[in-house]
């Protein structure tokens, strides 16, 4: 093993399968990995389930998760598992938190914003329901739920399922001391659940439909996904905000002295909204009214930044990460994605943390994503990306580089076969790039991927003459670890995410940390 400077690229959405369904990165043209695959040493790590600090191994990675890990060089428990826990245990109901908003709507209405499924990525609908039946037995009287449509971690029209579960709930616990209703809602990538401020005009129209009511009118939240559906023919995630109105009024906007409970646990999704919510000076649009509630979300999202100020679960307080020992030791890093994925290469990667551990030491680099879908633009901003990469290898000024390419996960979770393997053709043109760079620089290259999606881009068919459905969440499948331009062995044995940081430490010549999940080179 030579001892030089470490190039890391983290192809997003990029598992590794012999399976075949719909399997975009085995189909793709992509010579370069081909050939790294037969040529260098690799290995396929897990990228999901336990091994990344979720509740079992039924439930896939994400980005989030697998960024924590891979930054962390170790396992935390995360989103879900923290919340399930807390459920379990009835801590979140002994949160001075829960305390404060239940006694707050006391005259008012208690509000639950999320995301409306089991995915368990972003939300579970579990802690929805387990939190509707406490605030019942705690005396509310009236709540309202504001539920945003999936179709994105779960099947991509699977949300008349969720519906009918949550209105036989609301069924269930109705009667002349509590009143439950489905307020408004609309799909994921329309309204209210943008992220790293990529479209600001998503947020806005949230607020027009939860808070002020203003949207299209259906009597019932089935009603609206069906209509919608028949009109657009589009999946769950992309169907337009609608608000439910009885009499000819919304049954439920967000007025002084009501609680808002944004039950969503995962950060990137929730940063907007709940700085719509909790900043006096917000200037990002007009919100027209700024109802005076108290806002509290499931974690709080940005440990840094306090956002947002009231939370029920206390987040993974993770330390001793990789930035942080690589500040210590001196070393210069850079961090390069575009807007999609920024976030993940440096807040979530510095272990959920938006400062850098020393401004000197590391340098970020965004490059705008553009705000159009995906399936229209699939190579997105990858070029781009590899410009100011392959220029910061040459410059020698960095001993560690990292970078995320968004395709293979951004493109993939459009459900669009064609596109997503041209996503996945990108990656391959940009790592001929950075190889070639890598050589001229003398640099070792890695790489690897967070968690897959494009290998498998159907869902599973029972009967092999159906036709194929697509499928637009991540997979359970492990992802590719490759090392290249430096002669090493990879151990055998059952490694993850979290088994990186020890690996590119110890490639960069320094010694592993204690704490830390093992280096996978012999």
């Amino acid at each position: 093993m030579i001892k030089k400077p470490v190039v890391l690229v983290v192809m997003d959405g990029v598992g590794s399968t012999e399976k075949d369904n719909g399997n975009a990165v085995m189909h793709a043209y992509k010579p370069q990995l081909d050939t790294l695959m037969k040529t260098c040493p690799n290995i396929n790590i897990k990228a999901h389930g336990l091994a990344v600090g979720l509740p079992s191994d039924d439930d896939m990675g994400n980005s989030e998760v697998g960024h924590n890990a891979l930054g962390c060089g170790q396992v935390y428990s995360q989103g879900a598992k923290l919340v399930n826990e807390s459920i379990e245990t009835g801590a979140i109901y002994q949160s001075e938190t829960w305390k404060e908003a239940i006694n707050f709507c006391k005259d008012g209405t208690l509000h639950f914003l999320g995301l409306l499924s089991d995915g368990n990525v972003h939300s579970n609908i579990a802690h929805l329901e387990a939190m509707l039946k406490e605030a019942k037995a705690e005396g509310v009287k009236k709540v309202r739920i504001h539920a945003l449509l999936d179709g994105r971690d779960v099947p991509e029209t699977s949300a008349l399922l969720y519906v009918e579960q949550i209105e036989n709930l609301i069924k269930e616990l109705n009667d002349a001391n509590f009143d439950c209703k489905v307020a408004s809602g609309g799909g994921r990538m329309k309204i209210t659940m943008d992220r790293y401020e990529a479209n600001w005009k998503m947020v806005e129209e949230g607020w027009k439909i939860h808070v002020l009511g203003e949207g299209r009118k259906f009597p019932s939240m089935k009603d609206a996904v069906e209509t919608y559906r028949n009109e657009l023919g589009v999946s769950d995630q992309d169907l337009p905000g609608f608000v439910i109105e009885e009499d000819g009024k919304p049954v439920g906007t967000i007025e002084d002295g009501d609680t808002v409970i944004l039950f969503n646990f995962r950060g990137d999704r929730a940063i907007e909204i709940s700085k719509a919510f909790g900043n006096e000076d917000f200037k990002e649009f007009d919100r027209v009214r700024f109802p005076k509630v108290f806002y509290a979300g499931m974690l709080q999202y940005d440990g840094d930044l306090k956002i947002p100020n009231k939370f029920l679960v206390t987040p993974p307080h993770i330390t001793n990460t990789m930035s942080e020992y690589l500040v210590k030791k001196g070393v210069q890093s850079y961090a390069i994605s575009e807007t999609q994925k920024f976030g993940h290469v440096t807040y979530f990667w510095n272990g959920n943390r938006s400062e850098k551990f020393d401004d000197k030491l590391e340098t970020w680099v965004e490059i705008p994503s553009d705000v159009v879908p995906f399936e229209q633009r699939p190579w997105m901003k990858a070029a781009e990306i590899t410009d100011k990469l392959v220029e910061a290898i040459a410059s020698k000024e960095y001993e560690f580089l990292r970078v995320n390419y968004p395709n293979g996960d951004m493109v993939g979770h459009t459900g669009n076969y064609e596109a997503t393997l041209i996503g996945v053709e990108s990656v391959d043109l940009m790592l001929k790039r950075i190889m070639n760079a890598c050589d001229k620089a003398d640099c070792t290259l890695v790489i690897t991927a967070d968690h897959g999606n494009a290998d498998e881009m159907y869902e599973k068919r029972k009967n092999p003459e159906d036709a194929p459905k697509p499928k637009t969440a991540h997979t359970l499948n492990p992802v590719p670890f490759i090392i290249y331009n430096n002669d090493v062995e990879l151990k055998e044995g059952n490694f993850g995410l979290s088994n990186v940081a020890a690996t590119v430490v110890q490639l960069l010549g320094y010694d592993v940390p204690a704490g830390w999940d093992e280096s996978m080179i012999k």
